[in-house]
């Protein structure tokens, strides 16, 4: 029997590769070891995480780099290089959460007015003076409410004021743009694709967008938030002006505190589900070729799981492949059955007693292991019943 492994990591307690290496020792324990050939793909969602699990899944190697974080502190990030793809252009992988993410900045100093992207603009920059022309970007976890400027300013867009002085490209600056000057942008982006990984469609302005939506998380207090939003209604005008391109009318675009506005309408890029461009990259439908099985998984499975989640996107996958799939997952929460119509065919929680979030957390591994003992008891008893 041949077993495929794809499960997310369980944040803060189970990577995808411990998952994957407890289920193969599961199935070896239940089958018996000359009875199961186990593969895995370390997989995420486009979140916290994502570079490492396809550098991980693809063979890639992390590139370092020196960078300024989102309060423009000097910090150490990195990208994955996945080698060259099948049009002959080198590939890259980043997440802008490790040069521009809420973690990084201490919870009395977060404040979206003082924040900006510029280190992530540094990162594509150096992706760039590597020969990287397939670049996919994850934009989750941002400190951010920019609207992108930093990481435009990083590659050479200048942002104006009504007296021409060049803004650094933070938050408190959207209200005081008067012009843009995309003269300066690097040119080496015409030759390049940009894919930003991303699951949400907010706009840029408006009430579901980047600033009401996802600021007060970042540390805006609702009179910050209506400042900011001031502000980001001034650079959604004055882009419509430049480019005659009106962001709020493009899906996506308040992503990142407004980062999925400026990479859509400076560089070009293509809006794509995180987890389907981390299927893509890993070339996880082939894979799915001769499996009989595919284990998958999240630390917790509710309605929000159908909504661009790796259990829903694998679960897609082998619905369409014609494969077998179940979730083993960490709980299961309001809405969770509804992830059966995205081709997984059985779930089972790893928790099974009342306990707090502490506790589990706490013993985590040994009980991610039991489940995986469960499922592969069911999954015998249901082949003996076929038979």
């Amino acid at each position: 029997m041949k077993l495929l492994f794809a499960s997310d990591s369980f944040k803060g307690t189970i990577t995808s590769a411990e998952s994957a290496l407890m289920l193969e020792k599961a199935a070896r324990e239940i089958f018996g070891e000359s009875n199961v050939e186990c593969t895995s793909i370390p997989v995420a969602d486009g979140g916290e995480g994502t570079t490492d699990a396809v550098i991980s899944a693809c063979n890639g190697k992390k590139i370092l780099v020196g960078v300024h974080g989102p309060l423009m502190e000097s910090v150490e990030a990195y990208y994955g290089d996945l080698g060259t793809d099948e049009t002959g252009k080198k590939s890259a992988i980043m997440e802008m959460a490790v040069a521009s993410g809420l973690p990084m900045v201490p919870a009395e100093k977060r404040n979206p007015l003082n924040t900006t992207t510029f280190g992530t603009g540094e990162l594509l920059r150096d992706a760039l003076d590597k020969g990287f022309s397939n670049i996919s970007i994850a934009i989750g976890g941002s400190a951010t409410n920019d609207g992108g400027m930093g990481c435009m300013r990083a590659l050479g867009v200048r942002f104006l004021d009504k007296d021409g002085n060049e803004l650094l490209g933070c938050g408190s600056d959207l209200e005081k743009l008067v012009e843009i000057d995309t003269t300066g942008l690097d040119s080496r982006v015409k030759n390049a694709t940009f894919t930003v990984m991303c699951d949400v469609t907010n706009p840029l302005c408006g009430k579901d967008g980047a600033t009401y939506t996802f600021g007060k998380q970042k540390g805006a207090t609702p009179e910050i938030q209506n400042r900011l939003e001031k502000g980001m209604q001034n650079y959604r005008d004055v882009i419509i002006k430049k480019f005659g391109i009106n962001p709020d009318e493009i899906a996506g675009s308040g992503a990142a505190g407004g980062l999925g506005a400026a990479l859509l309408v400076f560089l070009n890029a293509k809006l794509k589900s995180g987890i389907e461009t981390v299927l893509d990259l890993t070339n996880f439908d082939e894979r799915l070729k001769g499996v009989d099985l595919v284990v998958t998984g999240e630390g917790r499975t509710d309605w929000q799981s159908c909504f661009g989640k790796v259990v829903q996107g694998v679960g897609d996958r082998c619905k369409r492949a014609g494969v077998p799939a179940v979730a083993l997952v960490g709980s299961m929460g309001e809405g969770a059955e509804k992830i059966f119509d995205h081709g997984i065919c059985s779930m089972l929680p790893t928790v099974v007693d009342t306990i707090t979030l502490e506790e589990a957390l706490a013993h985590s591994k040994e009980a991610y292991y039991a489940g995986a003992l469960r499922l592969f008891k069911f999954i015998k008893t249901g082949m003996g019943i076929s038979r």
